[in-house]
């Protein structure tokens, strides 16, 4: 996702409230994910300019937020969204516990 500096500085924000409350953030910030192959897989939930922006992210067994992955819902198939954003999420998060485990 390409990114300008008022995106990202929205992106920043959400993650700074991300990091403020930990687990105990909830909606309308934070929301879960079904389909995913982890059942803590959560995306944090980001307006930006109008355009609603998701980041998929996990609380890890140390219980360290690791974002996986973002996008822009703005026009497009709101199912094939999640589920090609849930299947990048899982792999990404599969790798991180891989790394953890060596």
């Amino acid at each position: 996702m390409a990114q300008s500096d008022e995106l990202r500085e929205s992106i920043y924000e959400a993650m700074g409230v991300l990091e403020k409350f930990g687990p105990n953030l909830g909606r309308p910030y934070v929301d879960t994910l079904y389909g995913s192959d982890f059942p803590n897989m959560k995306e944090l939930r980001i307006q930006h300019a109008g355009d609603p922006i998701r980041a998929f992210f996990a609380f890890d067994p140390q219980r360290c937020a690791i974002v996986l992955c973002a996008g822009n819902k703005t026009g497009t198939n709101e199912k094939r969204f999640y589920k090609d954003m849930i299947r990048k999420a899982d792999f990404e998060y599969r790798r991180h516990l891989d790394n953890l485990e060596k």
